[in-house]
């Protein structure tokens, strides 16, 4: 079956700004490196939503670029970003302190694997050209809820919502909610379920893209992709 095909720009643009719906007025949201932190370009500018840097930033803003950057001011990636009126700024402890304590309200994250119970795999072994443990771990066990925001397969087609992690496990059964550029599911007790789907993709697509079971909500909705 021959797969439907989006840019890898389309392709974040979609998964960030379906990420910036989750958010309600005065959350404080911690984004992952990568592409995590694309979805504060996302969020509307009448929306009070506070992103947290775990490199020491409360009050994250767009990604500045040209004569607005300001190359003291980056987020975790390393990304010129704009501080919001009022942000402040502080030591990595501090930030840390934050995330353990229970003060974040969504956390979004990559992930290298989720599986059907909610498990997250987002690191692996030293010495391999692979993302670092990070502060992923403290992050998903200490906020409220984790929204996991990356591509649907690999960079060589294998499915990464599995039916059990084979990755090193960042935590177990804490993801709430999976967002991809094809499909979302909610993370629930009784497993996963497929709540939107991109109409670009067919049904069969999403079942041959994923290895976990997954049930289909009977209010499955398209997801906006303009």
């Amino acid at each position: 079956m021959e797969l439907t095909l989006l840019s890898k720009e389309k392709t974040r643009e979609i998964i960030a700004k379906r990420a910036a719906q989750e958010f309600k007025t005065g959350d404080v949201v911690t984004l992952g490196i990568g592409l995590p932190t694309e979805v504060a370009n996302y969020v509307p500018e009448n929306q009070h939503v506070i992103f947290q840097s775990e490199n020491g930033l409360l009050g994250v803003g767009k990604n500045t670029s040209g004569d607005k950057m300001d190359r003291r001011i980056i987020n975790a990636g390393g990304v010129c970003v704009e501080a919001k009126k009022g942000a402040c700024f502080y030591d990595a402890a501090t930030a840390l302190s934050m995330m353990r304590g229970g003060h974040i309200d969504a956390t979004v994250l990559g992930a290298l694997q989720v599986d059907e119970e909610g498990s997250l795999a987002n690191w692996m072994i030293p010495n391999k050209l692979v993302p670092g443990m990070g502060g992923a771990m403290d992050l998903v066990i200490g906020s409220k809820r984790v929204i996991i925001a990356m591509e649907h397969t690999s960079k060589n087609g294998e499915a990464k919502i599995v039916k059990k992690c084979t990755l090193p496990l960042t935590a177990y059964r804490e993801v709430d909610l999976i967002i991809t550029e094809r499909c979302v599911f909610d993370v629930t007790q009784e497993g996963l379920l497929l709540t939107e789907i991109n109409p670009m993709f067919s049904m069969d697509e999403i079942k041959s893209s994923v290895t976990a079971d997954f049930t289909i909500s009977d209010d499955l909705k398209y997801m906006d992709i303009d």
